[in-house]
């Protein structure tokens, strides 16, 4: 079974600055387009970011270009997701998702039903 374990939400300041994680087994990092979502109560998830870490390939939304930046870490087959300049509005519950990496080269990455494996989520919260 695919499993994901994000890390790294906390309570911050606007301003402040997070790095959040992403953890897997190899085989997931491998093979897989891993995608960051954000969700807030009563809304879908939002499709942030999302990274073919062997190619490596990135995607961005368009509202998330400029302050988030996904990386990954080969060594311990991690994906980070660092946000900068943190605004109120970015309060959210960050999940990670993994599926087919082909989605990494279309617009399906923005595709929350595509996903079949998810992580926990972890929760930012980003106070004025």
């Amino acid at each position: 079974a695919v499993w994901l374990v994000e890390s790294g939400g906390a309570s911050v300041q606007a301003g402040g600055a997070l790095k959040l994680s992403c953890k897997m087994h190899r085989t997931t990092y491998n093979n897989n387009c891993i995608a960051w979502y954000r969700q807030t109560p009563g809304k879908e998830r939002e499709a942030v970011a999302a990274i073919y870490p062997v190619a490596p390939r990135t995607v961005y939304s368009g509202s998330a270009k400029g302050r988030f930046t996904v990386s990954s870490l080969n060594a311990n087959y991690t994906v980070y997701l660092q946000i900068n300049s943190l605004q109120p509005d970015d309060t959210a519950i960050y999940y990670c998702a993994a599926d087919q990496h082909r989605f990494c080269y279309s617009d399906d990455w923005k595709k929350a039903g595509l996903f079949q494996s998810w992580g926990q989520g972890t929760q930012v919260t980003v106070s004025s």
